[in-house]
């Protein structure tokens, strides 16, 4: 097992972060998911989160992520929920009409930490969603 480390701290924190759509509309296509990927991407370095793992269903994505002790998580979340939202809406806006009241992300979400089960079994479950309604 390889630690990460800052000036503090020894550590190694995984995440499993599912985003569900509002009303689970089936919007997600893989360029949809793409672009998902890309702002996360841009948004992640400013909260020491680093993606793992990406993948998506019609209606929901799975993320896996590395993040520091000090990476203020339901704050990445919400930056990444609003961010994502308007860009999706602008950038791919025959969506709309699929959604309901313009909203894009359901307010929830799901985030699970992963030390309970080994990384790879977590990335094989990633890799294989949606797999079955594609």
């Amino acid at each position: 097992m390889e630690l990460e480390s800052n000036n503090h701290s020894v550590f190694l924190m995984y995440y499993h972060l599912i985003l569900v759509i509002k009303y689970r509309r089936k919007v997600i296509d893989d360029a949809i998911s793409d672009r998902l990927r890309e702002i996360f991407e841009y948004i992640q370095p400013n909260y020491n989160i680093t993606l793992q793992e990406w993948n998506h269903d019609r209606d929901h994505v799975h993320i896996l992520f590395k993040a520091h002790p000090n990476s203020e998580l339901s704050k990445f979340i919400n930056a990444y929920k609003s961010a994502s939202s308007r860009i999706i809406k602008k950038e791919f806006p025959h969506i709309r009409k699929s959604l309901w009241k313009e909203y894009f992300w359901s307010r929830s979400f799901c985030l699970l930490t992963t030390g309970g089960a080994p990384i790879e079994t977590i990335k094989r479950y990633i890799e294989n969603q949606g797999e079955r309604n594609r």
